[in-house]
């Protein structure tokens, strides 16, 4: 398996395809294992690097590992693309991963020419949303103290549905359980969208993120990601939103994300 060593880790990456480099960033808890049909699709238009995040799945994870910060996978995706000479990049981040693709445009201007923000966990953007986020990390926590190993689960089942979970292969039931480490170990650090301590963007830091930005909502997630959406669409200066059927799972190779990509593909040629 292809492996880099990126700030003291062994990271897990792919890479699909050629052309206008385009980086996919997963949410919480979840692995690059989830967007290799995507990566094929967008592969089609575009290199398409896609990795597993530092703790988890496939990639190595410090000792101990007892937390993790927004600033270390910040850091980790963008010396993911300096080493892979793969700046700048059309970053697509779902989830937890579009907060990190947010904060690495915001921190690293120069490597990112365009977002795709699939409902970023940005929950310090609207009070109903970080009550929400900070009930599920009670849950989550509680799940945890009787389980260490029902962290993902209760993540998954609150962002998903009951029945979305039950409905997993039992192959990827048992991937999202072996990220659980992970999950509490951003849960105990700072800066994520489970942290106790959230990192926060003010209206003068979003309004200076000129890069083009794709913000995508869908139908059926909890109503709390759609007002997170709303909010962040009102504060970026180059943004347009469309939403999507189905759930929190934003298929990254959706038609609409494939349009948008081409634009900078078609730039490149």
């Amino acid at each position: 398996m292809p492996r880099l060593s990126v700030n003291g880790i062994d990271l897990y990456y792919e890479e699909h395809g050629e052309g206008v480099p385009v980086l996919g960033i997963h949410g919480t808890p979840s692995s690059a294992l989830l967007w290799e049909d995507a990566a094929v699709g967008l592969a089609t238009i575009c290199r398409c690097i896609i990795y597993d995040r530092r703790g988890f799945y496939r990639s190595g994870r410090p000792e101990p590992f007892d937390a993790v910060d927004l600033a270390e996978h910040v850091d980790d995706a963008a010396a993911l693309l300096e080493i892979l000479h793969a700046a700048p990049a059309v970053v697509i981040g779902r989830s937890t991963g579009g907060q990190i693709a947010l904060y690495l445009a915001h921190r690293f201007p120069d490597l990112v020419q365009a977002l795709v923000l699939l409902e970023p966990a940005v929950f310090w953007i609207d009070p109903e949303a970080l009550a929400w986020a900070m009930e599920l990390r009670k849950s989550v926590l509680g799940a945890a103290a009787r389980d260490p190993w029902l962290a993902a689960e209760t993540v998954i089942r609150a962002a998903l549905g009951d029945q979305a979970w039950d409905g997993l292969p039992a192959s990827f039931r048992d991937m999202f359980a072996a990220t659980s480490p992970a999950v509490l170990a951003e849960i105990r650090g700072e800066g994520l969208d489970l942290s106790d301590k959230q990192a926060e963007l003010g209206a003068e830091e979003l309004g200076q993120l000129r890069q083009p930005t794709l913000i995508v909502s869908a139908e059926d997630s909890p109503e709390v990601l759609r007002l997170v959406n709303s909010r962040l669409a009102g504060a970026l200066p180059n943004s347009e939103s469309v939403l999507v059927g189905g759930g929190h799972l934003i298929n990254p190779a959706h038609p609409a994300v494939l349009e948008f990509v081409r634009r900078f593909a078609a730039a490149h040629d």
